[in-house]
């Protein structure tokens, strides 16, 4: 099938020719965080028919913005990773969870899936470098079934799938708590008080943990005037 193309000699519409079709950058979201097997990346994006899916991995395989791995041990299993110019589609696909966020987000709807992975790249999206700016920590998460960290390294943040090897602080909780956790409904010290949430490891990492992120107000596209930020 001929790949459609906008037709313009832009590099907005030749980016969109290559990941403006449907579910296409919401792959490349996946990967951002590390190679996945095909099966995680049917589990992750339930209601992609795993045709669609096939032909999304091979478009972005032809494009040279993904590409085939074998996991190390002890997975030591097929998976696709993306390329360097993949990768370089991180801030993009951060820069839209920040827009998202504001004008976009609203209500989760009741016929809404939340996977506890999307958050790990909504974290590097809202993370504020000037907190960290002396912070050296590992953080893992484990939510429900999944286990995803952040290594915070004086004014930077890496967020990958997978356990730390040597986290500095563990946090444990339910993917129900979590999205409320990561929708700033609740706070991480009220979850873990009630018991909501677990959290052990150093206590300074544990605080500090709170002050890494600021998520932006979200607005009504429609109202005026805006209203100040809250960070």
């Amino acid at each position: 099938m001929q790949q459609r193309t906008y037709g313009q000699y832009c590099a907005t519409a030749r980016t969109l020719d290559l990941v403006g079709e449907r579910w296409t950058l919401l792959l490349v979201r996946e990967l951002l965080t590390g190679p996945k097997r095909y099966g995680d990346l049917q589990r992750s994006l339930r209601g992609m028919g795993t045709g669609l899916l096939a032909a999304r991995l091979k478009h972005l395989e032809r494009e040279g913005l993904a590409h085939k791995v074998t996991l190390p041990a002890p997975a030591r299993t097929p998976a696709y990773a993306l390329t360097e110019a993949g990768e370089e589609l991180g801030p993009a696909v951060l820069a839209l969870a920040r827009w998202g966020t504001k004008w976009a987000m609203g209500s989760r709807r009741e016929d809404e899936t939340f996977h506890p992975g999307w958050a790990v790249l909504a974290m590097e999206a809202f993370f504020v470098p000037q907190e960290a700016a002396d912070l050296c920590a590992v953080y893992e998460f484990r939510v429900g079934d999944e286990v995803f960290h952040l290594r915070v390294e004086n004014g930077t943040i890496d967020a990958q799938h997978g356990p730390a090897q040597h986290p500095d602080a563990v946090i444990d909780t339910g993917e129900e708590m979590f999205a409320q956790l990561a929708e700033g409904r609740e706070r991480l010290a009220d979850a873990i008080g009630d018991g909501r949430a677990t959290a052990s490891g150093d206590a300074e990492a544990l605080r500090r943990l709170a002050t890494l992120f600021c998520l932006p107000v979200p607005v009504d596209r429609s109202a005026s005037p805006r209203p100040s930020e809250n960070c």
